[in-house]
């Protein structure tokens, strides 16, 4: 997932724990749009038939939103109309697919000449019998340039190999929280009331309530030492899927597992209903989660169900690449999570 980041005043979010540490040196990033490339990574192409045109566009200072409407105005169609499976960052260079349905209607004539316009470019296309679905994409591809002191000193390279060899703390980005936090403060208020879908209609002030417990178990999982390597009762994920198991016992072979990133320990998105986390980590989880009863009682009175997410990401295809006085950064992270959680691992920044 990689929606804007609000970086004018930064963000008065906690400053959650990090498994390096505090970085010792700031960075700067997203200095210019294609200092900021993601592309989707889809695991299927369209089939060639079908009522839904699928277009793969590649876009520069354009937000999905706005995308969506052009599309919607310039083929003629409802907004609902358009499917996407993800959020893609506004200022950044970003490839993603869009769905339009075009029932009984066929594909317009120079199609190119008549989507393109200043920032966007349609790379390809082709019909498809379905409306593409949020969050069925395999991973996201990204290229970030950093620059500034963390690049000269050295210390963004060291942390980078770390990061590589033990993995990234799975936070949800402070894009998530909405600008300047203003997401979270309007869900404390509307869980006090009592949530209603008329009132969050995409669900958004839902998912950042979520969101900040997840945040918050995984800090305090970072603080106590125990985020990667495990606890009695834990809920796994297995690297690069959606399975999990209950591991109850953490044996030799599930700590095997951990230190080789073939599995990794989970967190709650909260909801109402019976998880499968137990021991110690449940324990764990409703310490946090009793110090938000506003949040936590609101998630559960809304009949949200409830989840798991991995509390600890892969860097997957790590590459590093010197260039005139910066870095550029390359890793696939697995759909859901955020570049930012990477960025702030490794260099002080106000939006980080």
């Amino acid at each position: 997932m990689t929606e804007e980041t609000s970086e004018a005043q930064g963000s008065p979010l906690p400053d959650w724990a990090r498994s390096l540490g505090v970085p010792p040196h700031s960075g700067r990033f997203r200095e210019f749009p294609e200092a900021f490339r993601v592309e989707e990574q889809m695991a299927f192409t369209p089939e060639g038939e079908g009522e839904h045109l699928w277009l793969h566009c590649e876009k520069r200072n354009l937000s999905t939103a706005q995308l969506i409407r052009h599309l919607a105005h310039t083929l003629e169609v409802a907004p609902r109309d358009i499917g996407v499976s993800g959020l893609k960052d506004h200022t950044a260079l970003t490839r993603q697919w869009v769905s339009v349905a075009l029932t009984g209607r066929a594909t317009p004539a120079a199609l190119p000449d008549l989507v393109e316009m200043e920032g966007l470019r349609l790379l390809s296309f082709g019909r498809h019998p379905r409306k593409l679905r949020r969050g069925v994409h395999r991973a996201n591809r990204f290229a970030l340039y950093v620059t500034g002191e963390a690049v000269t000193q050295g210390s963004l390279e060291t942390r980078w190999h770390e990061l590589v060899a033990n993995g990234v703390p799975n936070y949800f980005g402070p894009q998530r929280f909405g600008h300047q936090g203003s997401n979270i403060t309007r869900a404390r208020a509307m869980m006090a009331r009592g949530w209603k879908k008329r009132h969050d209609r995409d669900g958004i002030l839902l998912s950042s309530a979520r969101s900040w417990l997840f945040n918050q178990v995984l800090s305090t999982r970072i603080e106590q030492g125990n985020w990667a390597s495990g606890l009695d009762g834990d809920v796994f994920n297995l690297d690069g899927s959606a399975s999990q198991f209950a591991g109850q016992t953490l044996d030799d072979a599930l700590r095997t597992r951990l230190a080789a990133l073939d599995i990794h320990p989970t967190g709650p998105l909260w909801g109402r209903g019976k998880s499968e986390v137990s021991g110690e980590a449940l324990a764990l989880e409703r310490g946090v989660v009793e110090n938000e009863p506003t949040l936590a009682e609101g998630i559960e009175r809304a009949g949200a169900a409830p989840m798991r997410r991995a509390l600890r990401l892969r860097l997957q295809a790590p590459a590093i690449e010197h260039e005139g006085e910066g870095l550029w950064l390359h890793f696939t992270l697995a759909r859901g999570g955020f570049a930012t959680a990477v960025l702030r691992e490794l260099f002080q920044h106000p939006a980080l």
